[in-house]
């Protein structure tokens, strides 16, 4: 029966195998009834690859006095770092003949050695060659000796709707190439927890572990999305997946063709998503869009006349939905032209050039590891600038942010997190890494710091 109900979408897909069926038609052949994706996947199967990783880890004792000369002088040996090794898998997808091969950035990172297993069992040791955390994205490099391999083309994404068909085909669990079917079952997901800049296309074509970096094909055996992550309880699919659309693919590819990292453009302005009674409240028909908090002084959106209270509702005819969709939109985006922003305000609606450039970086970075005995030892601060805020996804152009915590170090065991702005420590504001070294340098019995995470107060004591 399964076999049946398919042969009635497929009929009006797979044309040349069969004539058409009308529109809820029973199949009038058993040619009809045998439709496959058979040709399908013998067309997309060979551009998709299998990676497999290895990694050395260096295990050190979670200890903060791991550092401590003191301790080490005692129990140098062990207090050394132990190794073990760690293999994990991953797909990908060949998305040039001479061999250059996109996947998720998560499948990658960190690796000391990565290998690629082409459909037909050969394979090939890999290079990173760009990789991109924000995004999720990397780019692999094999050496084909001149060989030309099979690719898969891009399809627009912003083409795809829901109820659309796609297959995936990954490496789930290891077992080896693998094809599920399914259609799309939203557009447009953002807030799912899976790299800052998530927008992605959700599907119930079946996704495992080992299928990230995979890909999710139309019907017309053209790339439409990478496989990057599901939403299950139990490790193994339940039918919500999610998978990166192919336009961002596409400026990932644009950027390392170019010889550089993805820059995105940056508009200077700053919101939250309008939500059902933020739109009550400001006398808007209905929820969605992105409404404007800050607007940076003497920045494109500024220049272009955006005022905070501003409702951003689409750029260059593109719906946003929320600020996951705004930054997206403007990531696809290159360099050095202009958006048309649409908006909202006082009820009327407005379209506004707005030119696309580089988030500026000023002050510098003044990136600086904190070390002694105070709560902050261990983690790693820096100034905040608009090129910053935009690198670390938090929604401050100004002040100093922590930027990554040492393992064991004091300011992990005290709770603070990458991504923390820091605001007061000992009730004295700090505005730059300066201050802050300031601060961290005088004697206390007890400490009182204050940071801003996810756009809340939190307050951490140590006495």
């Amino acid at each position: 029966m399964l076999r049946i109900v398919s042969a009635l979408v497929l009929a009006l897909i797979v044309a040349p195998l069969a004539p058409a069926v009308a529109d809820d038609a029973v199949p009038q052949s058993k040619a009809q009834i045998e439709l496959t994706f058979a040709p399908l996947v013998k067309q997309a199967a060979p551009a998709v690859v299998n990676i497999y990783t290895r990694t050395v880890v260096k295990e050190r004792p979670m200890s903060p006095f791991f550092d401590d000369p003191f301790f080490q002088q005692f129990f140098g040996n062990q207090l050394a770092p132990r190794e073990r090794i760690q293999n994990s898998l991953g797909s990908g997808v060949i998305v040039r003949p001479d061999g250059l091969i996109v996947t998720n950035n998560h499948v990658i990172a960190g690796a000391d050695e990565i290998r690629v297993v082409l459909n037909d069992g050969r394979e090939f040791p890999a290079k990173v060659i760009a990789a991109d955390e924000k995004f999720d994205l990397g780019i692999l490099e094999i050496d084909t000796k001149g060989e030309k391999l099979p690719v898969l083309e891009l399809k627009d994404s912003d083409a795809v709707e829901v109820g659309d068909l796609v297959l995936a085909i990954g490496d789930p669990f290891g077992v080896g190439q693998t094809v599920t079917m399914g259609i799309v079952s939203a557009t447009a997901r953002t807030n799912i927890g899976s790299g800052d800049y998530g927008y992605y296309i959700q599907t119930d074509a079946a996704i495992n572990p080992g299928n990230s970096g995979g890909a999710l094909i139309s019907t017309e055996g053209k790339l439409v999305g990478i496989n990057t992550a599901i939403y299950s309880k139990t490790g193994g699919s339940i039918g919500i997946g999610f998978a990166i659309p192919s336009n961002m693919v596409a400026r990932i590819i644009d950027a390392e063709a170019g010889g550089g990292k993805l820059v995105q453009p940056w508009i200077g302005v700053a919101g939250e998503a309008v939500t059902a009674d933020i739109a009550a409240s400001m006398g808007l028909q209905r929820p969605g869009g992105v409404v404007v908090k800050q607007v940076y002084p003497g920045g494109p959106g500024d220049k272009a006349g955006i005022q905070p209270g501003d409702v951003i509702t689409a750029i260059n005819g593109k719906q946003i939905g929320d600020s996951g969709g705004l930054r997206f939109r403007l990531a696809t985006m290159k360099l050095g032209g202009q958006a048309t922003v649409e908006l909202v305000r006082q009820k009327a609606t407005l379209s506004l050039p707005v030119s696309l450039i580089a988030a500026p970086e000023q002050p510098a970075r003044q990136e600086t590891m904190l070390k002694g005995r105070e709560p902050l030892a261990g983690a790693v601060v820096l100034n905040l600038s608009p090129a910053v805020s935009d690198e670390l996804g938090v929604g401050e152009w100004d002040g100093v942010a922590i930027l990554k915590i040492r393992r064991g170090s004091y300011a992990e065991q005290f709770g603070l997190e990458p991504g923390d702005v820091l605001i007061k420590i000992n009730g004295n504001a700090v505005a730059t890494v300066d201050d802050v070294m300031a601060a961290v340098g005088q004697q206390a019995d007890t400490w009182t710091i204050t940071v801003n995470r996810n756009g809340q107060m939190k307050t951490i004591e140590v006495r």
